[in-house]
């Protein structure tokens, strides 16, 4: 019997094992109906069912064929020992799916009663629907887009002005002016057009300055009196600031706030951080937005100093850590992206200096530099006072520069050092050092002015050195070289060699702020197109895609999210000329006007006719400026009255009574006739008066 009883325990094995399929299936899926009356039998798996009947009854009872060999049973005894297992799982089945089946039932009843499924259709009824495609473009509009609008200072240097828009938030970045250039006869200085602002003054917080500099701060008092917001700025670029407004009496109206480095300030839904950085005036800042789509950094005008003369060094772990964070875009500097190396530490030009006084103690020393450029104007006091001279300070600018960085203290001079420059006439010349304005050429400058021989109170002498500390700005070069010459014609020594650094960042000090910051889009501003195009190379070197530099154009507005940053509008932009007091009121049709006063002169015609009959009563008289001179061409003006007697005489005869008409038929002869004579286009105005 043992031989049967191990067939059976090995059988009855088998069909459990079979039998427990359905059981993990029901566990599964609950709601499925049960099966329990079918009378095939317990349910195999599909795997199973389908190979062949044999093979299967060898898999499940090798064992006991392995038996039967050995000890031979009748084929009955198998059946009902097969059968009896079969009948047992088929009742250990039937009621694990009853037991199922009220279980799901109990579920269904307890979901139906719950009140927040309630209105829901059940389960069952539900269709089955494919799951939704990510919307790409649905998901990027719906990200925060801050707006990007440069109003000047690209592809130009100078006219600086940024603003950044998020809904109802503007936060402008500095206000500078640009230098006028050689056509812009009788123009003082260029501000940048606001139109787009005023338009939008309602949003505008603020305007936050980066520093000092005219290029940044210049056009503010004539700005500020359209759009009277606050000034934000370190306590050097306020004072600076303040200066201007004085002279414009806008002190009462303008409201200013100083921020220190490592300080914020809220504008709206925009947070402004000052970061600190070096440049060639003290108290110069980098500017940390934190707006809704992420950060963005400006880096204003800056240099990597690790030496600088006043103040800290260039705050690059603040940089690093605005890194980490993630910098969603960087505005960087561009003007000297064409130069290869780092630029000089300032500290280098003090050395100049030392060398320079040590050589020429027995001449008087004139230094010409920046007037904003508060480092540079420490380290001549420096000199000086190391060698026992005394110093001037002559030029306005420098004047108001100087006294104001004096009294906040960025400058320290001892007592007695500074003199009045009436007193310089008190001193021999080696002892004595004049720091003037001049040194980009201006014709009104202290400098110029001296070698000229214009000054009323300084005298060029052939003994004395002349140090030039500063490049010749765009567009100054011939203007800088006029002034040397002269100087050299003087008997005068100019040293230019080593006695300037410039306050930019050259390539690989931009490239060390692209890799602190890791920005996702980099936008280049300050300088020329290829400057700009100078700092995309940079920004490509260090790993930001070349689709994510985008090279911005004044006037450009860029939308920026996480996802994209491109140009999507463009708003009025462009430059306001300044002419004395008129602001705007000089267009082009006024400089074209000068411009051809300039080349060609003017010749003025005058008539005067009865008023009924139009008969010429007097005339026409020529009167000439800057076309010839009248008294040695006497010969040509005679013929172009006899000309402009000839086309009046035309015009009565066919009875033109259009004072408009006439005055342009005069126009036209005389000027075909000195076309013809001289080839020269002079503007030709004809004045006819009238007389009863």
């Amino acid at each position: 019997m043992q031989p049967e009883n191990q067939e059976q325990n090995a059988t009855g094995a088998s069909d459990a094992a079979v039998a427990g399929a359905p059981e993990e299936a029901g566990a599964e899926k609950t709601e499925r109906p049960a099966r329990n009356n079918r009378s095939r039998g317990p349910r195999r798996p599909r795997s199973a069912a389908k190979a062949p009947k044999k093979e299967e009854g060898a898999e499940v009872s090798e064992e006991g064929k392995q038996q039967e060999e050995r000890k031979p049973r009748t084929q009955k005894a198998a059946r009902n020992t097969a059968a009896r297992g079969e009948k047992t799982a088929r009742g250990e089945r039937t009621a694990r799916t009853e037991k199922a089946d009220k279980a799901a039932g109990a579920e269904k009843q307890v979901r139906a009663e719950k009140p927040a499924r309630a209105e829901r259709p059940a389960r069952s009824e539900k269709p089955v629907r494919a799951p939704k495609a990510k919307n790409v473009l649905a998901d990027t509009a719906s990200k925060p887009k801050v707006r990007i609008i440069p109003l000047g200072g690209l592809e130009q240097i100078g006219m600086n002005i940024t603003a950044f828009e998020y809904e109802d938030t503007i936060v402008v970045v500095d206000c500078g002016l640009a230098f006028p250039t050689d056509d812009m006869l009788g123009i003082d200085l260029v501000i940048p057009d606001v139109t787009y602002l005023e338009r939008n003054i309602d949003k505008v917080k603020g305007f936050v300055i980066t520093h000092g500099h005219e290029d940044h701060i210049g056009a503010l008092p004539y700005i500020l009196q359209k759009i009277n917001v606050p000034v934000y700025g370190t306590k050097l670029t306020i004072a600076l600031i303040e200066n201007k407004l004085k002279e414009h009496n806008l002190m009462k109206s303008t409201k200013r706030k100083v921020v220190k480095h490592g300080q914020s300030v809220n504008l709206g839904c925009f947070r402004v951080e000052f970061i600190k950085t070096n440049h060639s005036i003290a108290d110069s800042a980098a500017l940390a937005l934190f707006t809704p789509a992420g950060i963005i950094v400006h880096t204003g005008d800056f240099k990597v100093d690790y030496t600088p003369v006043f103040g800290d060094a260039f705050d690059l772990a603040r940089f690093a850590e605005l890194g980490r964070k993630g910098v969603l875009a960087l505005l960087s500097d561009s003007t000297n992206a064409i130069r290869k190396g780092f630029t000089a530490s300032e500290r280098t030009v003090g050395k100049t200096f030392d060398a320079i006084f040590a050589e020429h103690k027995n001449n008087r020393i004139i230094v010409a530099t920046f007037a904003s450029n508060v480092d540079r104007v420490q380290q001549i006091i420096f000199t000086a006072e190391k060698y026992g001279r005394k110093v001037v300070v002559e030029g306005r600018s420098m004047v108001n520069v100087i006294g104001t960085a004096n009294e906040l203290g960025y400058i320290n001079i001892s007592d007695g050092t500074l003199i009045e420059i009436d007193q310089l006439k008190n001193y021999p010349d080696e002892q004595t050092v004049l720091i003037t304005t001049g040194s980009q050429g201006e014709s009104m400058a202290a400098l110029s002015r001296m070698a000229s021989g214009l000054h009323r109170k300084v005298s060029i002498k052939p003994n004395d050195v002349v140090i030039m500390s500063s490049t010749p700005i765009p567009g100054n070069e011939k203007q800088v070289a006029k002034v040397i010459n002269e100087l050299a014609m003087r008997g005068v020594e100019v040293i230019t060699e080593d006695t300037h650094v410039s306050g930019h960042a050259c390539q690989e000090e931009i490239k060390l702020i692209y890799s602190l910051l890791h920005p996702k889009y980099a936008l280049p501003v300050h300088g020329e197109y290829r400057h700009l195009m100078a700092n995309q190379s940079i920004a490509t070197a260090v790993g930001v895609p070349k689709e994510n530099v985008l090279i911005m154009s004044s006037g450009d507005v860029v939308e920026i999210c996480e996802d994209s940053c491109k140009v999507v509008d463009h708003v009025q932009h462009g430059g306001i000329l300044v002419d004395g007091l008129g602001v705007g009121d000089v267009g082009n049709i006024v400089l074209r006007d000068r411009q051809n006063l300039a080349q060609n002169g003017i010749i003025i015609v005058v008539l005067t006719l009865e008023r009924y009959s139009n008969q010429l009563l007097a005339g026409p008289d020529i009167v000439s400026r800057g076309f010839v001179y009248v008294r040695e061409s006497e010969d040509l003006m005679d013929e172009a009255k006899r000309v402009v007697d000839d086309a009046v005489a035309d015009c009565l005869s066919r009875h033109v009574t259009d004072w408009g008409k006439l005055k342009n038929i005069i126009r036209d002869s005389l000027s075909d006739f000195m076309w013809k004579r001289m080839k020269r286009n002079p503007m030709i105005l004809p004045i006819i008066m009238e007389v009863e």
